[in-house]
């Protein structure tokens, strides 16, 4: 038995009901009962039970010809509260378009979410596609300028477990799953103060970061820019992009 399941006050029946809902993703974007049995490994009875209540309380629309199911209204406006709830992504929206205006490339805002950075805020250029416009993405840190930029800032031991411990995922050819090269980055940002990936979740891109330092220190967020390294070679990003992120990322920290 789980510790979760061990706590009295854990509700199973929701636990199962949340794991009807995390089944969908870009990938999955509309469901059948039996791929939802299949994705949450409940059975199909159940999911049956739990998909019908939650379309009955709004949380998933359902198509009345092929009788699939995908995310409804509900789940923007639970965004829309989280946007209100979180105090950095007010704090920092105002500096991230300015910044944005001023470079006229992508910037994001990248939170730590468990093993991957979340792109809470995006902000596209002209060339960016839809998906990487969405806010909500999550990749794993140790590929990103985001994530390694927030994980430069932990103490050595924390630094040196989530790198041997946290998961990896190749996206190109390129993508570094050699744990000790991503350390090596990792410890590139650190002495550096800002981290820089290339190729590693789509081909030509470029991400530069800095970390959004707390009152002790340490990170879990970072701003950070994505151009197309056919246009920016290392000289011009430090030149032109680097000391904007510097200071956007200091203006954002408490």
């Amino acid at each position: 038995m789980t510790k979760a399941k061990q706590n009295t006050l854990f509700v199973g029946a929701l636990a199962k009901g949340l794991r009807v809902l995390r089944a969908f993703d870009e990938s999955h974007t509309e469901l059948s009962l039996g791929a939802l049995a299949d994705i949450t490994g409940l059975d199909k009875s159940a999911v049956q039970r739990l998909a019908n209540t939650l379309h009955i309380e709004g949380m998933l629309d359902k198509d009345p010809v092929t009788r699939r199911y995908r995310p409804s209204h509900a789940w923007l406006r639970m965004a829309y509260a989280y946007y209100w709830s979180d105090p950095l992504v007010a704090r920092a929206m105002p500096k991230l378009i300015d910044l944005s205006q001023r470079l006229g490339e992508t910037v994001n805002l990248a939170q730590l979410s468990g093993q991957d950075i979340l792109y809470a805020v995006r902000l596209p250029c002209t060339r960016t596609v839809f998906g990487a416009s969405v806010p909500g993405r999550t990749v794993p840190a140790l590929h990103t300028s985001g994530g390694q930029a927030i994980l430069a800032t932990f103490p050595a031991p924390e630094r040196a477990a989530a790198i041997a411990d946290w998961h990896v995922q190749a996206y190109t050819p390129r993508t570094l799953t050699d744990r000790a090269a991503i350390a090596g980055q990792i410890d590139l940002a650190a002495s550096r103060g800002y981290a820089v990936t290339q190729d590693q979740i789509i081909l030509s891109e470029v991400g530069i970061a800095c970390a959004i330092r707390g009152p002790d220190g340490r990170a879990a967020a970072a701003v950070h820019c994505s151009v197309s390294g056919h246009h920016w070679d290392a000289a011009r990003i430090r030149a032109d992009i680097l000391p904007w992120l510097q200071d956007t990322a200091n203006s954002i920290s408490p």
